[in-house]
């Protein structure tokens, strides 16, 4: 195998005649253009004085809004899961809750109210709930995990 191509090597080296190329003409360098002249600086002129002004009374921005728990309500749970395709949020509650109950989920980016028109344990229809039980309860917006649910006084 190495005899093949010490072969060939020579084969190869024999058949390259001893053509010259005409000869190349060196390539001519560009001939650099002298830099643009630049223009002095316009000489800056002086405003006249002008009286001082006081800035503009900017309008206060309107309060945030509370994030936390209103006067009256009633912290009854924590959102534990949220079943997305059904709209249900799984709630473990700390006191007891009945349908037709106003609540408040607020949670770091929800924070809505609705009355309580469906609940469930263990996948049957309820009409109370007491602490404790972890109950499906039927949502109108996205709830989230820990998010916090309060009774709202009536």
């Amino acid at each position: 195998m190495a005899a093949v191509k010490k072969r060939k090597a020579k084969v190869k080296a024999k058949k390259s005649p001893a053509k010259k190329s005409p000869a190349k003409k060196p390539k001519k360098s560009p001939l650099k253009k002298p830099a643009p002249k630049k223009k002095p600086p316009a000489p800056k002129k002086k405003a006249a004085a002008r009286p001082a002004r006081k800035p503009a009374a900017r309008p206060q921005p309107a309060p945030a809004p509370v994030r936390g728990p209103l006067p009256g309500e009633v912290r009854v749970g924590v959102v534990t899961h949220y079943y997305g395709h059904l709209s249900v949020a799984a709630v473990k509650l700390e006191v007891a809750l009945k349908v037709g109950d106003t609540i408040r989920v607020l949670g770091h980016t929800s924070d809505f109210r609705q009355r309580v028109d469906s609940m469930q344990i263990e996948h049957e229809m309820v009409q109370e709930a007491i602490g404790g039980d972890e109950i499906g309860l039927k949502v109108t917006q996205h709830a989230r995990e820990h998010d916090v649910v309060y009774r709202v006084p009536a």
